[in-house]
């Protein structure tokens, strides 16, 4: 077991298919790639993400309501087919061997080596017969992948199995439970997905007075679904998940204690007809709004940030019919408000 770990550490931080953390952003379709370097030879799975997904690969702007749920931090994935894998691990090897010298190090690259040249395993773990050449095109090997956006590094790094072979239509060995399914793609996706803005209508917008009701409401024409989608095509592996965010609830934040909200939660529900709120119309301006609010002291020379979130609520369905529910997300805006007083008129 100590050997194992010693040459799966090896295997992370001496070489780039032990999952360094890249990623590449191309517009609206991103795509992540999987333990590649820059020398031409890349990991053949590489996540596409598309929809309503940030732009240049990052992460969106989703955020949990569940505060202990986060994305993968890492996962494993096809990396190489058995001959690209020989030519790619065997450069790296003869490239560590002067440094390694003849102590631990060596003796734990000597292992590795040994690992894919010669059959040389462990429970659970077989080796392999020259990096499995015979079976190039009817497999590959697998390889840890960090996920760029996990800030924890220990979290990011603990896939840290060393690289295995995978038969093409054959599922990962089961010990391999960080393995790519559509449920991790579809996490992955919803870490990726890019809500629109809380365009919330205000009535009267901008500025209002002191004690007088500020109808707000969102039309169903602008706030409706939105889907982003993961998927990862290596030859005999294609998977992928969709997930769709629906939005379910508006939350009011006046911006100050001295304010009254519509309903006294602030959490306007969605209506019938998918929209929220209900618009103003012209002589209602004393009636209370069925979402809205009330200031009830005056900005002064400065302005309220109101905050308009949006609660989404979040599903994804992915290949082979798999499905379920992901927690869900708000994304919120702020606009300043300018709050008078009432003027009077003395005769």
């Amino acid at each position: 077991m100590a050997l194992t770990l010693t040459l799966s550490t090896l295997a992370l931080t001496g070489t780039a298919y032990a999952g360094k953390p890249v990623g590449s952003g191309k517009g609206g379709s991103t795509e992540q790639k999987g333990g590649g370097d820059d020398t031409g030879i890349y990991a053949a799975a590489r996540i596409q993400y598309s929809g309503a997904v940030a732009k240049g690969g990052g992460r969106g702007n989703v955020t949990s309501a569940d505060v202990n749920w986060t994305p993968p931090p890492c996962w494993y994935a096809p990396f190489l087919g058995a001959k690209d894998f020989k030519k790619k691990m065997s450069e790296d090897i003869e490239r560590q061997k002067p440094g390694a010298g003849s102590g631990h190090a060596g003796s734990a690259l000597g292992e590795l080596q040994r690992h894919y040249e010669d059959g040389y395993g462990w429970t659970d773990t077989p080796g392999y017969k020259d990096y499995n050449v015979d079976k190039d095109g009817e497999g590959m090997f697998w390889a840890a992948v960090e996920n760029p956006d996990e800030p924890d590094i220990l979290k990011r790094s603990s896939c840290n199995d060393l690289p295995f072979w995978v038969e093409n239509g054959d599922a990962p060995p089961p010990q391999y439970e960080e393995a790519i399914t559509p449920e991790i793609l579809a996490a992955l996706a919803y870490q990726h997905m890019q809500l629109p803005d809380t365009d919330v209508t205000l009535a009267p917008e901008g500025t209002t007075k002191v004690n007088l009701p500020t109808w707000a409401w969102l039309d169903k024409a602008v706030f409706d679904e939105v889907q982003a989608t993961a998927a990862i095509n290596a030859p005999g592996f294609n998977i992928q998940a969709t997930t769709t965010a629906r939005p379910v609830a508006l939350k009011l934040e006046p911006g100050t204690e001295d304010a009254e909200t519509y309903p006294a939660s602030g959490e306007c529900a969605i209506n019938a007809d998918d929209s929220i709120g209900e618009p103003y119309a012209k002589g209602r301006a004393d009636e209370t709004p069925p979402c809205g609010l009330r200031y009830l002291r005056s900005s002064g020379n400065g302005t309220y940030k109101l905050r308009a979130t949006i609660t989404w609520e979040i599903a994804w369905t992915g290949t082979g019919g798999a499905g379920g529910d992901l927690p869900d997300g708000t994304f919120g805006t702020e606009q300043d408000i300018t709050v008078q007083e009432i003027q009077s008129v003395n005769r």
